[in-house]
């Protein structure tokens, strides 16, 4: 009895025994395993964290971290980089960005942290003046669009006035829209609201309005002759004086940058009634008188004309023999003798004292031609309707 106690005792301890030591070799084992491992330092999207690792190769150890690299990552180093301990591997995670500069587009890979950062990346500089969205300090996205407007200068004209203006707009109406413009209903813009602009272009704002304008403008009176058989032929006698009326009009008048471009008559009513003048004109033959003479203090209407010495075909001297290139300050007119006989004295409304002391192939009846001592003077004149009063 007490012999079989002890064998089982003793199979108990080696059983025991064998426990123990697998134990510990299994221990001992971990223990190489883990004691084998790399430390290594991994930046991930710029979060660092510290593994231990029996990867062979960078590519292996972000396989063991569930990283799928994109060709397009930034890593360093390279995967197939051995592992070492100690070992520092930054990964970075490309993202993929649509850039439309100025409606030029393209579409790039990035690890850029924010938008800033990529400008800086693809040699893009701004200034204050241009335009961009998303803000430079936002953080790239994948698949993000970043649109940029470079300004450019061009010319602004506002109701005439001009300036310099810098603008990052596509349109003429968000041009004007920017610069704080607004329009009247019939202001006018040059080119059109829909028009592209670019560099150097002029854009001109028209202001246009129309106003009223009520003037007062004389009113013309008419002239009625009656033929009076009691006045000799040539005279001319008022008998009802003219007076010209009023009439008030009023004008729509359109203004373009405050210059006036049309006028249209819209009412028009008449303050004062115009009074025609009426003149009696003399009828009568006074033919069968001239042979007689003329009666002194005869008054006539007659077509007065000038001429020179110096005139094509004037030799210088008179019908009655007067030398009026040696007298150029004579006072002499041609006559019709049949009408005012040769050495009548006479007084010319607007010419003065003179003599009758010429003729003309072209002086008939009541027409007279004075004598001036310059082609100016003469020209001057031209050919005007005076009276004419017979003085001896």
């Amino acid at each position: 009895m007490k012999s079989l106690f002890f064998k089982s005792l003793s199979g108990r301890s080696a059983a025991i025994a064998f426990t123990s030591f697998t134990v510990l070799l299994t221990a001992l084992g971990v223990f190489t395993y883990e004691g084998s491992k790399k430390t290594v330092a991994v930046t991930l999207n710029g979060e660092e964290i510290i593994v231990k690792t029996h990867a062979a190769t960078v590519r292996e150890l972000l396989d063991e971290l569930d990283v799928a690299a994109h060709s397009k990552d930034y890593l360093q180093p390279k995967a197939n980089h051995k592992v070492t301990d100690n070992l520092n591997v930054i990964w970075k995670q490309a993202r993929q960005v649509t850039i439309v500069k100025d409606n030029e587009k393209k579409t790039i890979w990035t690890t850029a942290g924010s938008v800033a950062e990529l400008l800086n990346e693809q040699k893009i500089e701004m200034n204050e003046r241009d335009w961009i969205t998303p803000i430079p300090e936002a953080a790239i996205k994948h698949k993000m669009r970043i649109g940029i407007k470079k300004a450019f200068r061009l010319q602004l004209i506002d109701g005439g006035k001009k300036k310099k203006v810098w603008s990052t707009s596509t349109t003429v109406a968000d041009f004007l829209t920017k610069q704080g413009i607004e329009l009247a209903e019939m202001d006018r813009v040059e080119p059109s609201l829909t028009e592209t602009i670019k560099k150097g272009d002029v854009v001109n704002v028209i202001r246009v309005e129309k106003v009223t304008d009520v003037v007062e403008e004389p009113l013309d009176f008419a002239v009625i002759t009656k033929k009076d058989h009691r006045l000799s032929k040539g005279i001319e006698k008022t008998i009802t004086p003219g007076k010209p009326g009023l009439i008030s009009k009023q004008y729509e008048v359109v203004l373009e940058n405050g210059k006036e471009v049309s006028r249209n008559l819209i009412r028009q009513h008449v303050i004062r009634e115009k009074k025609d003048q009426v003149l009696a004109v003399g009828t009568r033959d006074t033919t069968q008188q001239v042979s007689r003479g003329v009666t002194t203090g005869t008054e006539y209407y007659v077509t007065a004309t000038a001429y020179t010495a110096y005139c094509n075909g004037c030799s210088g001297r008179t019908a009655t023999g007067f030398n009026l290139r040696a007298n150029p300050n004579a006072k002499v007119i041609a006559v019709d003798p049949r009408v005012i006989p040769l050495g009548t004295k006479v007084y010319v409304e607007g010419y003065g004292y003179a003599v009758a002391a010429d003729t003309g192939g072209a002086i008939k009846g009541y027409k007279i031609d004075l004598f001036m001592p310059s082609k100016s003077e003469a020209y001057h004149w031209g050919r005007k309707k005076v009276k004419i009063k017979i003085l001896q």
